[in-house]
């Protein structure tokens, strides 16, 4: 059985070569028959190499900044802000292992928007 702190370490590799453009690495955290899903768009995309694919023809400069990775045995969560050409996308990514390596991925992605005036007295803005 694979330890938490094994997953933590290959999670913190992926986002790391997720940064650094190199989709070889990257890509070494999922199965040969993954599922990547965007539900806000509506795709699936099935197979390791295909998510390899979707990410290298992606034609923005990409940042990954994790915030925090969450979780233990085979689900996992990470929140990172993700900049196309320096435009900040909030994600949220969960991560089903099995036999570990992901076998599936959500991703949930929002943009930034201006605070509400109406809870500005309650708030501390980071």
């Amino acid at each position: 059985m694979i330890e938490d702190r094994e997953l933590r370490l290959g999670l913190e590799r992926h986002w790391a070569a997720s940064d650094a453009g190199d989709f070889e690495l990257e890509h070494e955290i999922y199965q040969e028959n993954a599922v990547l899903e965007y539900p806000q768009s509506g795709e699936r995309i099935r197979g390791r190499r295909k998510i390899q694919e979707s990410r290298f023809v992606q034609p923005n400069k990409k940042r990954f900044s994790v915030q925090r990775i969450l979780g233990n045995g085979d689900l996992w969560v990470t929140e990172f802000v993700l900049s196309y050409d320096d435009v900040p996308s909030y994600v949220v990514s969960i991560m089903e292992f099995a036999n570990g390596l992901v076998a599936r991925e959500t991703q949930y992605f929002a943009g930034p928007f201006e605070p509400s005036a109406s809870r500005a007295h309650l708030v501390d803005r980071s």
